[in-house]
């Protein structure tokens, strides 16, 4: 048997990939969008800057998820790169159910929900969507950036935990 025929059956050689895959440091971000009025989010670390000429960016969402469905819908996202203290609003967007935006402050802006104080916001139109196991890849075009205020440390997910990266000494 293959590692690739291994690793896609049994719930060992899963857990196996779940625990490597932990060992990777990955930025956290909240993808947005609204569905008519109502906001809607999760909170992701599969994300990554695609392409620079044209600007684009890649997320990963379950194939499952509400949002995704919205975002079909919609053709665009917002992303709030989070910074190392929003480490709270990354777990309230990491749990299933319709209602995670209740109490949180938002504003529209690109009309899209976007989070108070991220390290950066990004708009993104939709230009495919790729099936990809479990989750949809969405390869999206950057329509307006923003960064954050001041110099924000950014909020990292590793070893299943949230964190920040801290520079090496000089």
């Amino acid at each position: 048997m293959s590692t690739s025929e291994s690793l896609r059956s049994g719930a060992a050689a899963q857990q196996a990939f779940r625990d490597v895959m932990a060992a990777v440091a990955s930025p956290v971000a909240v993808v947005t969008a609204l569905d008519g009025s109502r906001p809607h989010g999760t909170t992701v670390s599969a994300f990554a800057s695609l392409s620079l000429t044209p600007p684009m960016v890649l997320v990963s969402l379950d194939e499952r998820s509400y949002l995704l469905a919205v975002v079909r819908r919609s053709g665009r996202f917002g992303l709030n790169v989070l910074g190392a203290h929003q480490a709270d609003l990354a777990s309230v967007f990491a749990r299933s159910g319709p209602d995670k935006f209740d109490g949180i402050d938002w504003s529209p802006s690109g009309k899209l929900p976007r989070l108070p104080d991220a390290a950066a916001w990004i708009v993104a139109e939709v230009d495919d969507c790729v099936d990809a196991g479990d989750h949809t890849v969405l390869l999206a075009h950057v329509t307006a950036v923003e960064p954050g205020e001041g110099s924000l440390r950014p909020l990292t997910y590793h070893r299943r935990t949230f964190g920040t990266h801290t520079p090496l000494a000089q």
